[in-house]
Formats: C-alpha cells, sequence, structure tokens
C-alpha cells in the first residue's frame, strides 16, 4: 500500500500544472508521514535526476554564451563565496554552533547545499550527526527560499536576468534553483528561458568550488589520515556533471552551426529540453523532500538553525543590494 501511495505520488508530480513547490512540499509531508517506501534509492535517485537535467539543459547555451555568461559571473562568484564563507565561520563561533556544523553550514550556504556540504563532510570527517543537523537547517531554508524569492522578486521588479542571477547564489540546491528560475517571466523583453539559463550557469560556477573547498577544509582540520588507523579519507568527489554541462554546450554550438537547421527547428528543441528537465526536477525535489524526517527535524538545534538562517539572510539581501546595482538587462 505504501508503495502504491508512493509510486502514484510521484507520476502525480509529472502533471504540467503542478508547480516545483507543490511537489516537494507533498514529498515533505510524504516523508515526515513515513510513507517514503524507498528513502536510499530516493536520495540516489534526486541525486541523479538533478545532474542529468543541468546536463540536458546544457544543449540550449552554445559555449561562447556559456564562457560569456560565467566570465560575467565570476566576479559575483569569486566575492559572495568568499564573504559567505568569511561570514559563516565568524557567525559560528560567535553562537558557539560547533567547529564541523559551523564549517558545513557556510559551506553549503556559499555553494550548493547538501551536495557541498556531503562533499565538504567527506573531507574533514564529519560526524553523522553535524551532517544531519547541518543538511537538516540547509534543507529547511532552501524549501522556504523556493517559495519567498521568486515572490520578493517580482515585487521589487527584478527583471528574468537579475533573478537568475540571485537565484543561482541565494538559492541552496541546484533543483531548487532550477525551478524558482524555470517559471519566472517578468520581464516580457527577456527571452524565453533567460532567468533559468542565467540561474544554472551561476550556480555552476559556484559548483565548480567544491572540490577545492573540500581540500582546504580538509586540510584545515588536519585530517589528511585517519587518526586511529592511519589510512588516507576519502577524497572529495568530482563534479563531473559539470564537464558533462560543458559537453552538451559542445553539442548544441555543433548542431547550431549546421544551416539545415532552421531558427524554429532549434526554438522547438529548446522548449521540450525544458520542459523535460523541468519536469525532471519537480520529482527530483519530491523525492528531495520525502528524504525528511521528524529524525532529521529533531536533529537540527537551534544554533545551527540560527546560524544557517541569518547567514542565509545575509547572503540573499547582501547580493540583492549587489545584483540590483550591477546587473540588468541589455537595452
Amino acid at each position: 500500500m505504501v508503495v502504491a501511495i508512493f509510486v502514484a505520488l510521484v507520476l502525480a508530480s509529472l502533471v504540467p500544472s503542478v508547480p516545483g513547490q507543490v511537489t516537494l512540499t507533498v514529498g515533505m509531508v510524504v516523508g515526515l508521514l513515513g510513507l517514503n517506501a524507498f528513502p536510499k534509492e530516493s536520495r540516489k535517485v534526486s541525486r541523479f535526476l538533478m545532474q542529468a537535467c543541468i546536463v540536458a539543459l546544457g544543449l540550449r547555451l552554445n559555449l561562447a554564451e556559456l564562457f560569456a555568461a560565467a566570465a560575467d559571473a565570476f566576479a559575483l562568484t569569486i566575492g559572495s563565496i568568499v564573504t559567505t564563507l568569511v561570514a559563516g565561520l565568524v557567525l559560528g563561533r560567535v553562537l558557539r554552533a560547533g567547529r564541523e556544523s559551523t564549517v558545513l553550514i557556510s559551506s553549503g550556504t556559499a555553494i550548493c547545499g547538501a551536495t557541498a556540504i556531503a562533499a565538504v563532510g567527506t573531507s574533514i570527517a564529519a560526524s553523522a550527526g553535524a551532517m544531519a543537523v547541518s543538511t537538516g537547517a540547509i534543507f529547511i531554508l532552501n524549501a522556504i527560499g523556493l517559495y519567498t524569492l521568486p515572490h520578493i522578486a517580482h515585487v521589487l521588479g527584478l527583471d528574468a536576468l537579475q533573478f537568475g542571477t540571485w537565484a543561482g547564489v541565494a538559492l541552496h540546491d541546484m533543483a531548487s534553483v532550477a525551478d524558482a528560475a524555470r517559471s519566472y517571466g517578468h520581464d516580457p523583453a527577456g527571452s524565453p528561458g533567460l532567468a533559468l539559463d542565467t540561474a544554472n550557469i551561476v550556480k555552476l560556477t559556484r559548483v565548480i568550488w567544491i572540490l577545492p573547498l573540500s581540500l582546504a577544509a580538509g586540510k584545515w582540520f588536519h585530517r589528511g589520515h585517519d587518526e586511529a588507523s592511519g589510512t588516507p579519507r576519502p577524497k572529495a568527489a568530482f563534479p563531473w556533471f559539470i564537464l558533462f554541462f560543458v559537453a552538451a554546450s559542445g553539442v548544441r554550438s555543433l548542431v547550431a552551426s549546421n544551416a539545415w537547421l532552421s531558427g524554429e527547428t532549434l526554438g522547438a528543441m529548446d522548449r521540450w529540453i525544458k520542459f523535460l528537465s523541468g519536469e525532471g526536477f519537480k520529482v527530483a525535489l519530491f523525492l528531495i523532500g520525502a528524504a525528511l524526517t521528524w529524525a532529521t527535524l529533531k536533529a537540527v538545534g537551534w544554533r545551527a538553525l540560527v546560524h544557517a538562517t541569518v547567514l542565509w539572510i545575509l547572503v540573499a539581501v547582501g547580493s540583492l543590494l549587489v545584483i540590483r546595482a550591477t546587473v540588468s538587462l541589455p537595452g
């Protein structure tokens, strides 16, 4: 019975009229009610879906557009990551949130949520408790951000380029970034999918920094080897899907260069890629929500939650002010 309900809800998340916020909420309810029939498989599938959909979105951008957008976002990326990490470490010390939780929450907020937490946590050999607390705090804030940021952006009148940039910086998780940006269409002057493409590029330029951050964190913790056995700690996994995303963009460049393909054909291809990847992200959000349990909620102590909340608000507000002052559609 539980399996049937779970599968039915997964299929229901594919209904085109159902937004990602709803699938995330339903997934959270499923997780809290203990109706997730495949908890381990859900985590693996959601991770795969996110990465596969990101790679698919690379087919909508040629290499020239990709590198130009990445170059434009480079200064914002470096500045926001460094500022977030410094602010997070200082705030964690002030709140006495614990060394491991402080590093994990700061890393997750600075780069890409649970993915960064998993990579950095492996590098510093963080305890299971610290991982659960940090992931839970980030998860709760990510769900709140998915609901609130688009509404705030509409009230403030952000154009598609501005919101895409803001979503890529201020939302933790790739699936939430894509879902929030996919449906944002405030500015009629922006090309279809402008917010989505911008958000993904901005977030991917941050994800690249998982590896150096993980290595630096491991060195800082002096945990290159297990203190008891002397065996090497496992290295942080390289985010290979970024390279596949760039390769997909290269394929788009080759396809677009063929004269026999009309602009109408490319446009239809873009619409299908956007639709299918959007559906994939919705399923991923449902599975991410279904991973939430009461045990995870209980593990999120008030210090860690306050640390993550204050840091996220600082990042969201600070990046919004910078983006409004420096980013706008040409014209």
